[in-house]
């Protein structure tokens, strides 16, 4: 081999190693931007889901309140359904005590006339 085809050949060795040079720092630039934007992503994910996080505890504090509504309406039903058979007993042991009371009075009446 004579030195200018060799001196040719280490240009064109030169010229290939610039080449890969620029092509390897435009893929590491490309990377880089790349490599951004997915930070950029995923931060946007990471802020989408905390706010869908705090609509969920949001819902669920509402949930709870609404849950909590249903039974102590519920809790009063009852107890105005309890309340009211207990009035309606103390009736009836009102009206028994009265028609005892009024049995006795009879009775009595009954012993005078004979």
């Amino acid at each position: 081999m004579n030195w200018r085809n060799l001196r040719k050949l280490e240009e064109e060795l030169e010229d290939l190693e610039k080449k890969l040079e620029e092509e390897l720092e435009e893929l590491e630039e490309e990377l880089e931007e790349e490599l951004e934007e997915l930070e950029e992503d995923l931060e946007e994910l990471k802020e989408e889901l905390e706010k869908k996080l705090e609509d969920l505890e949001e819902l669920e504090g509402e949930l709870e309140d609404e849950l909590e509504d249903e039974l102590e309406e519920e809790l009063e039903v009852i107890l105005k359904e309890e309340l009211k058979e207990e009035l309606e007993d103390e009736e009836l042991e009102d009206e028994l005590e009265e028609l005892k009371e009024e049995l006795e009075e009879l009775e009595e009446e009954l012993k005078e006339l004979e």
